[in-house]
């Protein structure tokens, strides 16, 4: 454990920071299955909003920024591929 005051806060925050990053990663990783479990339609009017919680992931360094965007390109493939098979 840590000894001095500055390491002490150092571990407070980062416990802080694991558990902020661990909610908006899960809440991110829920959209992700979400969009791509549901309507074609659906997910085209919600790829937006997911998107840019991916990109709030990877500013903030939870995600790497080159996974973010094969994530985005994945699901943008995805979301063009089911709208052309329902025409």
């Amino acid at each position: 454990m840590a000894n001095h005051k500055a390491t002490k806060k150092h571990a407070r925050q980062a416990l802080k920071r694991r558990d902020s990053n661990k909610y908006y990663g899960k809440t991110t990783r829920n959209a992700i299955k979400d969009l791509r479990a549901g309507d074609a339609k659906e997910a085209k009017d919600k790829l937006p909003s997911v998107e840019s919680m991916i990109d709030k992931l990877a500013k903030k360094g939870v995600i790497h920024r080159k996974k973010a965007a094969n994530l985005k390109s994945k699901l943008a493939r995805k979301i063009n591929t089911d709208l052309a098979a329902a025409q």
